[in-house]
């Protein structure tokens, strides 16, 4: 599962969706988030990909604090 956090809006969508997988690498899979979300690729640079042990992502704006 791909859990995508996007401008306010939350998507949750199976890997076979996206046409990617757990060794798919980082930039391919902003990418292919990109096209599915209609908006530049360089929209997601600021954010980061979690893999967890289940092989689930979550793909977020990067945590700032202070």
């Amino acid at each position: 599962m791909v859990h995508i956090r996007f401008e306010g809006r939350s998507l949750d969508l199976p890997e076979t969706l996206l046409g990617i997988n757990t060794s798919t690498n980082d930039g391919a899979v902003k990418e292919r988030v990109s096209r599915h979300l209609e908006v530049n690729t360089n929209r997601l640079d600021d954010y980061v990909i979690d893999r967890r042990p289940n092989g689930d992502l979550i793909i977020r704006p990067e945590a700032v604090y202070g």
